[in-house]
């Protein structure tokens, strides 16, 4: 626990059968809300990243309290992740790996909302989203070491 009964947020790295009994379900997703990324979003998310079009195929699940910016009613989505991501924490080859890798990742930031979340329409803090996961659908490591090798690139 953290000062003031905090308690601190892990992403783990999971075994196969434990990814594929936490992704089964949608429904074990935390939140009153449970909602896929809009297509518009994940090709924005492909050009923040230097992916070409249509590299992400899979499913960008999220789950919270609301599902809509307070500020702006965007819905929010995995590219408010990533944007917020890459502004304070992660680069882009390190985030097209969780999307596109083989290993499998899941976030236990239950039962607080996750924290540094901004809205990548307005700059809006989102202070409810609970959970948010991507269905690996096991792409070919060539095509992934291609594209980390793109969006790498000078």
């Amino acid at each position: 626990m953290k000062n003031g009964g905090e308690q601190k947020r892990y992403t783990y790295q999971v075994s196969d059968d434990i990814f594929q009994r936490v992704y089964d379900s949608p429904g074990s997703l935390p939140g009153k809300e449970k909602w896929v990324t809009a297509d518009e979003d994940v090709r924005a998310i492909e050009k923040l990243l230097g992916m070409p079009e249509r590299t992400i195929g899979a499913p960008l699940w999220l789950s919270g309290d609301s599902r809509h910016c307070h500020q702006c009613r965007r819905e929010t989505s995995w590219l408010d992740i990533v944007s917020s991501a890459l502004k304070k924490v992660h680069g882009e080859a390190m985030i097209a790996e969780v999307i596109l890798g083989e290993r499998k990742f899941v976030n236990v930031e239950v039962p607080h909302a996750i924290e540094d979340l901004f809205c990548h329409k307005c700059g809006t803090k989102i202070p409810d989203l609970r959970s948010f996961k991507c269905h690996n659908w096991a792409y070919a490591k060539e095509a992934l070491v291609d594209i980390v090798r793109q969006i790498s690139a000078p």
